[in-house]
């Protein structure tokens, strides 16, 4: 009995936290003005790499939609910028501990002498990189801080030693990059953090986007069969990458009291002001100044895609998780169900308020994911001693279907988000006078598995090339 209580109650989470069809790529007005500080897709699972017991692995993906072929200017982070990976150890809804990253651009400034003057070359390379060999015209680099309280400490080079890491530049194509996949695995890094018992890992780069959704039909009314084939329909975006930030750190230094879930959510942010450089230079293309502004903030996906309202989405990126009540009305009297209602004629839950979700939705489930000290908040949680399951085992489909090392317990990038949202938006842990249409298989029809992604660190398949001539 406790077995169908907890089955059922994880299945809350899953409607509450995942309220369906496509992550957060442009989700709102404004972030979709400035892409570079856009958050896609964040992922957080208790490492199931052979060997990799006790770690925990967080995926922070930026800079949505990517074209590999999108030259000359390829897609760097923003320099004025920061972005944070927050962990939250003891259910306050607030940041215990927080992974800043900051980047930086450098102009090489490579120069032919072009009758007896020295020109500067228009394009981001001027030869082919590989491991012995620059070509590059644009050096990216990054520096990784640790806050904990009012005490903020450097990550550093494991092996290397130092603290300025090197993001691999984007997948231009074969000829720039020979052999791009060893290139880009040179900057896998081995890294100390300051506060952890043992070394972590990271890498920063490209990557080929992991979220895999039938979008552009979702948003064209929904014009695709919700009861057809799991695999039916393409992933549209198949064909594009994403910048992903990926750490993988040691579970004990995330926990905190004993208690072994934590929260996780990621921002971005940047300075309130900026005015327009009418002389602007690669450098200074503006004047930006003032305190750091929250731009973007993501942890479970779909929340602003398809739950805040058109009116506050906004102001929930701009907001902190301890300030979650003031949307609490979206999760209350959801709108997405009477949506499909009336696109395909099915039956909406009809029990209002939805109090049940309420509770999932910002506390965690007793018994799962629910930390010992509670403040409601919406978060990606993530029981770390519930083990993790090797890629060949597990089930797309999360906790739904069996696997309690899935989502909605943490993220995994093989978990079919899109399936397990719409199987129970819809009300499939409701009796059945509450959601007559709640047992019927919805779905997207582009299918996902573990077997999309590598099973070692950092999991996410390397970028797709510019240009795919041999």
């Amino acid at each position: 009995m406790r077995t169908r209580r907890l089955f059922t109650a994880l299945m809350a989470l899953s409607l509450s936290t995942m309220p369906a069809w496509a992550s957060s790529h442009r989700e709102a007005p404004f972030i979709a003005q400035q892409p570079k500080l856009d958050g896609t897709d964040f992922y957080l699972f208790n490492s199931y790499e052979t060997g990799r017991t006790g770690f925990v692995t967080m995926v922070a993906n930026y800079l949505p939609l990517q074209d590999a072929y999108g030259g000359p200017n390829y897609f760097t982070l923003d320099p004025k910028a920061r972005y944070d990976i927050n962990i939250d150890s003891n259910g306050d809804a607030k940041p215990d501990i927080s992974f800043q990253f900051r980047f930086n651009n450098n102009l090489q400034d490579a120069a032919l002498n072009i009758g007896g003057k020295l020109i500067s070359i228009p394009l981001f390379n001027f030869a082919p990189t590989t491991l012995i060999s620059n070509g590059l015209n644009v050096n990216e680099s990054f520096t990784v801080n640790v806050v904990r309280g009012n005490q903020t400490r450097t990550i550093t080079n494991a092996t290397g030693g130092g603290s300025l890491f090197t993001k691999p530049a984007d997948n231009i194509g074969q000829k720039s990059f020979p052999d791009y996949v060893a290139y880009a695995n040179q900057y896998l890094y081995t890294i100390n953090i300051p506060g952890c018992p043992v070394p972590g890992r990271m890498f920063v780069g490209q990557r080929k986007d992991p979220f895999v959704v039938n979008l552009g039909e979702v948003f064209d009314l929904v014009n695709l069969n919700p009861l057809g084939p799991v695999n039916s329909r393409p992933n549209i975006i198949d064909d594009k990458n994403v910048t992903s930030l990926i750490l993988e750190v040691s579970a004990s230094c995330l926990t905190a009291g004993g208690d072994p879930v934590i929260g996780g959510w990621t921002v971005s942010s940047a300075p309130a002001n900026r005015v327009l450089n009418p002389s602007a230079t690669y450098i200074k293309p503006a004047s930006e100044t003032g305190p750091l502004v929250q731009q973007s903030r993501l942890a479970n996906p779909l929340v602003n895609e398809v739950v805040i309202g058109l009116k506050d989405k906004n102001l929930f990126n701009a907001s902190r998780p301890q300030n979650d009540a003031q949307f609490a009305d979206y999760v209350t009297n959801p709108t997405l169900p009477a949506l499909i209602e009336a696109l395909f004629g099915v039956t909406a839950p009809t029990v209002f308020p939805r109090n049940d979700l309420v509770q999932v939705f910002l506390t965690g489930v007793p018994g799962l994911n629910q930390p010992r000290s509670v403040v409601p908040a919406e978060m990606m949680r993530l029981n770390t001693s519930i083990p993790a399951v090797a890629a060949a085992s597990q089930n797309n489909l999360g906790v739904i279907g069996g696997d309690l090392a899935g989502y909605p317990n943490g993220r995994r990038p093989g978990d079919d988000v899109v399936d397990i949202s719409l199987r129970a938006v819809m009300g499939v842990l409701l009796p059945l006078d509450q959601a007559p249409s709640g047992q019927l298989p919805y779905t997207d029809g582009a299918f996902v598995d573990a077997s999309f992604f590598d099973q070692t660190f950092p999991y996410i398949k390397p970028p797709l090339p510019g240009s795919p001539a041999s």
